[in-house]
């Protein structure tokens, strides 16, 4: 009988340079733990990942709150719309569709200045 080596289910094993194994205890005050909680809650990352982030990158980048997805989502729109006078100018020429051409600019300057805030 000839002896088959069986394959072993489920995810394969890290490599040496891909597992956690150093631990590190870091002391802080309340204000500074909380701050970090906060920051890490903003980001949508644990507060692990969040100092390995920044460890990494100096850096990390706060998600787009429900109101800045909101703009951007109405910006998508108005990006239909000016696509489409677009066409339209092609087709008919600018001179007819200038006033509406200058509506949705005013209307995408308003909602990129609420994004910038």
């Amino acid at each position: 009988m000839i002896k088959t080596e069986y394959k072993k289910g489920g995810r394969p094993t890290k490599g040496v340079a891909e597992k956690k194994k150093y631990r590190i205890t870091v002391k802080l005050n309340t204000q500074d733990y909380y701050t970090l909680k906060g920051k890490a809650k903003s980001a949508g990352v644990t507060m692990s990942e969040f100092v390995r982030k920044v460890l990494a990158k100096g850096c990390v980048i706060e998600r787009l709150n429900i109101e800045q997805a909101d703009f951007i989502r109405k910006l998508c729109g108005m990006a239909n719309n000016l696509n489409q006078l677009a066409h339209c100018a092609n087709a008919e020429g600018f001179h007819v569709i200038a006033p509406f051409h200058k509506t949705i600019i005013g209307k995408i300057d308003e909602i990129l200045n609420l994004i910038r805030r």
